[in-house]
């Protein structure tokens, strides 16, 4: 069931950023009075799974869920039809209309795809609002859930002071995102301040070891249920530890510590049952274990037992607006980066490029409207940005051919257009072949 949930999400959101993408084409395509003569989802090679011409355009769904595109007369495409390019060209014909009316054309399934992120967010923050963890509330510190990160030297209970001079005053999601693409992060440490240098390939440093967050609020060891050769019978679900061989258990990590100091032994321990202290005795496995299923408690929960206050900020439409803005200006400038990073061999970031696995990946199993909402926001970003790349064959090989033509007034052939089309072609192959190999090498080698 968890993999149906997470196709669906995959293909739900993949379809919406296809559709609007090519209706981003295909709307100025009609307002210029250009014929359009496909307009799909998915690639029809050789046979399509449903279609039906209306007017002058055929539209319809392929079987190949690579992408999508609509098919524009008089214009070198992936179609490469020659045959029509050969004809002498017709009034309803791409080619034959002003450079600035097919720069729009092929500007409009970007500029679809960024309208369509902002709008999520603003959508997202009024519906939603925003939760967030004052960055002043945590008092203990961080846990760090990544061996990574402890190598370059931010431990669990420091505190992220600063990142790239940036001073952080809420703890979220996008602090993980800004640690991965910072050149430093100031960190309090024992009431006295340090500046962590972040090196050129940490991204690749961090791809040896298991996904997550890597940074999070400390939480709870909360006894989620017991294994069943477990011998920790004292122990009932929900408990909450709070002292283990006579020390402060408070967090999940300070546990852990304390179970790997004290393997194969007995040891007391307090904890927190229905709201009361309790003394009992766990015994801890060779392995450092306690034969324990971890629980987790929810916000309300952490709120009400003083580890964390839970801030929750709610947005009226017109305050959503700036706001959702602001969050779709930061990711747009947040992936910006990471291409740069990418594309610089020192970082090693082009190791973690992944294809549709990768991104079938992102999406839960369980169903959730506001995480769905918010991976196809960041999609839509990316699917825009990588348009624009100015490589022939996609958006933004047209566009910097056609901007060539408006400054110097000279039109490339047709057959330079028709060479290119086929070396950006075969640019893109290599990439998805690179981007979906790298899923395969990863899943062989976990």
């Amino acid at each position: 069931m968890d993999i149906v949930i997470k196709l669906s999400q995959f293909l739900l959101s993949l379809s919406l950023l296809i559709i609007l993408h090519e209706l981003g084409h295909f709307i100025p395509a009609k307002l210029f009075k250009t014929r359009v003569e496909k307009f799909y989802l998915f690639f029809d090679v050789k046979y399509s799974l449903l279609k039906k011409k209306i007017g002058e355009t055929e539209y319809g769904i392929g079987w190949l869920p690579l992408g999508g595109y609509v098919k524009i007369s008089g214009m070198i495409d992936e179609s490469m039809d020659k045959e029509q390019m050969a004809l002498p060209p017709q009034p309803w014909e791409f080619r034959s209309k002003p450079a600035w009316q097919r720069l729009i054309i092929m500007l409009g399934g970007v500029t679809v795809n960024f309208i369509l992120a902002f709008i999520i967010y603003i959508g997202m923050a009024f519906a939603y609002g925003e939760t967030y963890v004052a960055n002043s509330d945590l008092k203990d510190g961080v846990w760090i859930t990544n061996p990574a990160i402890e190598n370059i030297g931010i431990l669990t209970g420091d505190k992220i002071i600063s990142i790239d001079g940036q001073k952080i005053e809420n703890f979220d999601d996008d602090t993980n995102m800004k640690v991965i693409m910072a050149k430093e992060v100031v960190i309090e440490r024992n009431g006295k301040q340090q500046t962590i240098k972040i090196p050129t390939d940490f991204v690749d440093k961090l791809s040896k070891h298991e996904k997550g967050l890597l940074i999070s609020p400390r939480m709870p060891f909360v006894v989620g249920g017991l294994d069943e050769s477990s011998k920790n019978t004292s122990l009932k679900p929900k408990d909450l530890f709070v002292t283990l061989n006579g020390q402060e258990a408070k967090y999940y990590d300070q546990v852990k510590r304390i179970l790997d100091a004290n393997k194969g032994k007995t040891i007391p321990a307090v904890v927190l049952r229905d709201l009361k202290q309790t003394t009992i005795s766990v015994t801890v496995s060779k392995a450092g274990k306690l034969g324990v299923i971890p629980g987790s408690l929810d916000i309300k929960s952490l709120e009400k037992l003083g580890y964390y206050k839970i801030s929750t900020k709610e947005y009226s439409f017109a305050e959503s607006i700036p706001v959702g803005l602001t969050k779709g200006k930061n990711q747009l400038v947040g992936y910006g980066k990471q291409l740069k990073m990418i594309f610089n061999p020192e970082t090693k970031a082009y190791k973690q490029v992944g294809g549709f696995a990768a991104i079938f990946n992102i999406f839960p199993s369980s169903w959730s409207w506001e995480t769905f909402w918010s991976i196809t926001a960041l999609l839509s970003i990316m699917l825009g940005v990588m348009n624009l790349l100015p490589i022939p064959a996609l958006d933004g090989g047209h566009v910097m051919f056609l901007l060539y033509e408006i400054i110097s007034g000279k039109k490339p052939s047709d057959k330079f257009l028709e060479n290119a089309q086929m070396v950006g072609f075969v640019l893109l192959i290599a990439l998805l072949l690179f981007a979906n190999g790298n899923d395969i090498y990863k899943a062989i080698v976990k």
